[in-house]
């Protein structure tokens, strides 16, 4: 006899990734916010948009705030994830990122209108609530209003600690260490490290002396046709916790948005320096620490 099979099958649910960005910048002596308006669902809210196949999140927050209002920008301090259902083209879950975000360069709108966003506009900070669409959207800002409050929480700096990327293997390696070179995944990775520090606007680009180290950061310092600061006390070789903690602390004191890359056994004097709980970062693995004079005050971490 045949039988019919009538419980019912649940669809996995699917997940949409995309990233966007409460952008702010001053004018005279008032923060304005950048929003934008959807004619398809007479919206308005902070620009955002979905995740590139092969992209990171911080690079798709860059890319969609950029093409979303014209403006450029560079990333701060991560904001809270938002999170809310979809009902088309299949019922999902569409998980936002969001991170603070400054111009990077001019702020002007030069937006053409179309299909999708057909207006993009800088609103003073307490004219933005009235505005805004959705709930989510108002939880940002409510967020992005604490942290201004908290002694300018919102204005931070990134120091991005990075492991050098895939190298050739120790054991058969024949020479000075300090030699020992990138593998080919190592070179591929150091390319697409490229978007992804340009993400937070890194214009210092520090390393150790070591080759492998070198050439993790080669490919950005081309990129913005900028020098490499070379240091033989972050090398493994040259590494001692006092040499470490000088030369960071130095770093650290600076404004500059910068990367310092290293090495794992290197990484535990760096993170310790900086106050942070040590973190074992994989090859071509970065984090970034957000700092606001010499305390940091969040950090993140992604992968190349």
């Amino acid at each position: 006899m045949d039988r019919t099979d009538n419980t019912s099958r649940v669809e996995p649910t699917r997940t949409v990734l995309a990233a966007g960005a409460v952008v702010w910048r001053r004018v005279s002596d008032r923060t304005e916010l950048l929003v934008v308006h959807r004619p398809k669902y007479d919206d308005w809210s902070f620009p955002k948009g979905k995740l590139d196949r092969g992209e990171r999140l911080p690079v798709t927050a860059v890319r969609e705030v950029g093409e979303e209002t014209t403006v450029p920008i560079r990333l701060g301090r991560p904001l809270p994830m938002v999170r809310y259902p979809l009902r088309k083209p299949r019922p999902s879950i569409k998980e936002v990122s969001f991170w603070i975000g400054r111009p990077a360069g001019a702020s002007e709108i030069t937006l053409d209108p179309n299909r999708e966003i057909d207006a993009a506009r800088w609103v003073p900070l307490d004219e933005v609530a009235g505005l805004l669409t959705y709930e989510h959207d108002h939880g940002l800002l409510d967020e992005f209003v604490r942290l201004r409050d908290d002694e300018k929480a919102h204005e931070t700096w990134p120091l991005v600690v990075l492991r050098h990327a895939a190298a050739r293997s120790r054991t058969q390696w024949k020479g000075d260490d300090r030699r020992r070179t990138l593998n080919s995944k190592g070179n591929r990775e150091a390319r697409r490290l490229i978007p992804l520090l340009e993400a937070y606007g890194i214009t210092d680009v520090v390393s150790s002396d070591s080759a492998r180290c070198v050439q993790t950061v080669v490919p950005y310092a081309d990129h913005l046709d900028v020098d490499l600061d070379l240091y033989p006390e972050l090398s493994e070789e040259g590494a001692t916790p006092d040499r470490v903690a000088g030369r960071v602390r130095g770093l650290a004191a600076s404004k500059r948005a910068m990367v310092v890359c290293t090495h794992r056994p290197v990484l535990p004097l760096v993170f310790e320096t900086l106050g942070i709980e040590p973190v074992r970062l994989e090859p071509a693995q970065l984090l970034v620490a957000h700092r606001r004079g010499r305390d940091v005050l969040a950090t993140e971490l992604h992968r190349a």
